[in-house]
């Protein structure tokens, strides 16, 4: 954890001091030493260094978890979420922790045609934002996306970004995408929000929907994305 930069500079001595706890023991902090760590001191090193709510929860829940395990992955969609995804008659799909496309139904299909098609490797929701011209084509408001997108990933992925599947998908955007690596660099921290989102589409034209997530209860570590028609 750093200051921001907007913050006057503070040193590692000077958050120490800020915080009330030792020099020695907020570097090893910084360092991510295994140390024991109460909520009321990360909850004053949070308040010097500026923190917002979100980003106070998140250093909250990686102190919490990192003693954990994260549970496994699954390798496959219940065929049960895949006939609820396929009921609905707007573009709805389905995405692991890595955020990788695992299921989708007809009207995503229509509204992305590429998804049928893509490598098993690239149908990663968070690789097609950034190296998919067709896709990036298709968000008037990219840039803004993009970044809110990114921020919901670092988000949710919390301690998982040290297993093999996440780490994967980093290193392979840092390696294909300047916009991400200067994103990535950038540490934000975002819960998901429903929101209205614009699509451009090839026949169909600018289409408004409001971006919707659910995470079933017996399968948590996916979730259902939901793109709902605005027409009003």
């Amino acid at each position: 954890m750093t200051a921001r930069r907007g913050d006057a500079g503070l040193t590692r001595e000077e958050v120490a001091t800020l915080a009330g706890v030792s020099g020695s023991w907020y570097t090893w902090l910084e360092q991510g030493r295994d140390i024991n760590v109460s909520r009321q001191v990360l909850a004053a090193v949070a308040r010097v260094l500026g923190l917002t709510s979100v980003e106070t929860e998140y250093v909250f829940a990686l102190a919490e978890q990192e003693s954990a395990e994260p549970a496994p992955e699954r390798e496959a969609v219940p065929d049960h979420l895949q006939r609820l995804v396929d009921a609905l008659d707007f573009p709805a799909f389905i995405v692991a922790t890595d955020w990788a496309i695992a299921g989708w139904n007809a009207r995503y299909a229509w509204l992305y045609p590429r998804i049928a098609t893509l490598d098993d490797a690239d149908r990663n929701l968070l690789w097609l934002v950034y190296t998919d011209p067709e896709l990036r084509e298709m968000l008037p408001d990219w840039e803004r996306d993009s970044r809110r997108f990114l921020a919901e990933f670092r988000a949710e992925a919390g301690v998982r970004l040290a297993t093999p599947r996440h780490r994967a998908i980093v290193e392979r955007l840092r390696e294909a995408s300047d916009d991400f690596r200067v994103q990535w660099a950038e540490l934000e921290i975002l819960r998901f929000a429903s929101r209205r989102r614009m699509f451009r589409h090839r026949e169909a034209g600018l289409l408004a929907f409001e971006h919707h997530r659910l995470v079933p209860s017996d399968a948590s570590d996916l979730h259902v994305v939901m793109y709902v028609p605005v027409t009003t």
